[in-house]
């Protein structure tokens, strides 16, 4: 078994091992994750963070020790809290790295930073005001940036720059937290998600108050939200249908 971190800002994570093939996630600076199949051009890996995989170039990340790989992954995440901002090299030499970049082991590359760090868990009313920095965001299939997001993309940075750990895809979240019975039991922070007409959850929103959601559609938008699911103010139509709400926090 072989142990990677990103360098670079933000990198595509692939369904197979070629550049025209789905982008299924992104890997952001910092993060760190095992090699599961290494190959001439590209490798197989599966993400400390969340266990997500995926196909990543091997010109994009950097090898690291096992040993590296436990200490950094094991420690207590430290993120980038500013939209955009840099870090520098050893010849003091910028690139720009994105919110929600990882901070933990920018010992390893010998990079600095000065910019908001973001440590532990912080109070459920913080999620709205981090949910609207993403505000206007365009959405992109498997995106995780203020640059381009998917639905489950923006929760999951949402709640893991508030210190809470969501899965990658809006399925699995629905896994996570506990079921709420009706939308006035729940609380601004709590996550909504929707399903198709075969029963698969296929989007996922923050709730906020008075009967309103943000989420990724699109663009990353704020909605009504009643018993029967998201009411689109700009259509006037019902665009997803409400399956659950889940407590997380």
């Amino acid at each position: 078994m072989q142990y990677g971190l990103c360098h670079l800002s933000i990198v595509a994570l692939r369904n197979e091992p070629s550049d025209k093939s789905e982008l299924t996630s992104q890997v952001l600076y910092g993060e760190l994750f095992k090699v599961l199949e290494q190959r001439k051009k590209w490798s197989r890996i599966r993400l400390s963070y969340d266990g997500y995989e995926g196909w990543i170039d091997n010109k994009q990340f950097q090898l690291i020790e096992k040993e590296d790989y436990k200490i950094y992954s094991s420690k207590k995440e430290q993120l980038c809290g500013d939209l955009v901002s840099f870090i520098s090299d050893k010849d003091h030499k910028l690139q720009p790295i994105v919110m929600g970049s990882v901070l933990s082991a920018q010992s390893l590359l010998n990079h600095d930073f000065d910019g908001e760090v973001l440590i532990g868990q912080q109070q459920k009313n913080q999620l709205i005001e981090t949910a609207l920095l993403f505000l206007n965001t365009p959405y992109l299939w498997g995106g995780k940036t203020p640059f381009g997001i998917d639905c489950s993309g923006f929760t999951q940075m949402v709640y893991r720059l508030n210190g809470f750990k969501l899965l990658r895809d809006a399925s699995q979240q629905a896994t996570q937290g506990d079921a709420l019975s009706f939308i006035e039991e729940s609380t601004a922070g709590d996550l909504a998600f929707f399903d198709n007409n075969e029963g698969d959850i296929i989007h996922v929103g923050i709730i906020m108050e008075n009967h309103h959601i943000i989420h990724a559609h699109g663009k990353v938008r704020i909605d009504r939200i009643d018993h029967t699911g998201i009411y689109n103010v700009d259509t006037k139509t019902h665009s997803h249908k409400l399956r659950v709400i889940k407590s997380i926090v």
